[in-house]
């Protein structure tokens, strides 16, 4: 049976399917193929290039966002990833979809077209950047003659893309929204906002799956909280060990 297994974007909160692969792994779960959008690209990435969760928490724990982005000086106030694509470059060095053990596939958003693409051939690490460059933060990435920013726009939570190469799909969604929200200040109020909106086109994407892993406590976490790497992997491995087993990823038949 092929597994598949979707990856959402989250930021910071992304940190959280580590943890999820983690347990995953140690229930003995193979996965034949992925797909990821935004931090859920980066994690897929390097899961399918042959690190094992510890060795992407131990890449990814040690680069705040902040840290691995650039000044842009083509977009006024906006930032680059040139940190960001440093990092994989040492982390991916073949830099090409052929040199993953797993298949992948990335989602980005073409902004001037308004559409979602997928990447699943040629270069890997534009790919990623692409994914990942959230809107009114970052500078759109030109690729493939295309300007894409972040993938969770259209499909945060890429499982339809993977529906026909998998015959079961886990959907590990680290975007949870709370009904608990303190409006504190306008940037929780825009952040939540975008989280509500990107929402919106994740619920066909749950329904596709045939699992969904989504820890509850990871409504807490701002998506740029790097410095709480460390308990976010934890919830995603601790919830997916509380409420799973290897037969919940199993295909029911009748």
């Amino acid at each position: 049976m092929r597994i598949g297994l979707a990856l959402s974007g989250g930021g910071a909160r992304g940190i959280a399917h580590i943890g999820v692969l983690k347990a995953l792994d140690e229930m003995g779960v193979e996965i034949a193929v992925l797909s990821g959008t935004s931090a859920g690209s980066l994690v897929g990435a390097l899961y399918a290039y042959g690190y094992s969760p510890n060795n992407i928490f131990d890449i990814i724990k040690h680069v705040s966002i902040f840290r691995s982005v650039r000044p842009a000086w083509a977009w006024s106030g906006l930032l680059t990833m040139d940190g960001l694509r440093e990092l994989l470059i040492n982390s991916l060095p073949e830099n090409s979809f052929d040199a993953l053990k797993i298949p992948l596939v990335i989602a980005a958003t073409e902004i001037r077209k308004g559409e979602i693409n997928y990447f699943s051939d040629g270069e890997l690490i534009p790919a990623i950047v692409a994914s990942c460059s959230v809107p009114a933060v970052f500078n759109p990435v030109s690729f493939n003659g295309g300007l894409f920013v972040d993938g969770g726009l259209c499909d945060n939570l890429p499982s339809r893309v993977i529906a026909q190469s998998s015959d079961f799909i886990i959907g590990s969604h680290c975007n949870p929204i709370s009904n608990n929200f303190d409006a504190k200040n306008l940037k929780v109020v825009v952040e939540r906002s975008l989280l509500m909106a990107i929402n919106g086109n994740t619920k066909q994407s749950k329904a596709i799956c045939n699992v969904v892993i989504e820890p509850k406590k990871l409504d807490q976490f701002s998506s740029f909280e790097i410095a709480k790497a460390k308990e976010i992997f934890d919830i995603g491995y601790q919830f997916t060990i509380e409420n799973f087993t290897p037969a919940d990823f199993q295909k029911q038949t009748t």
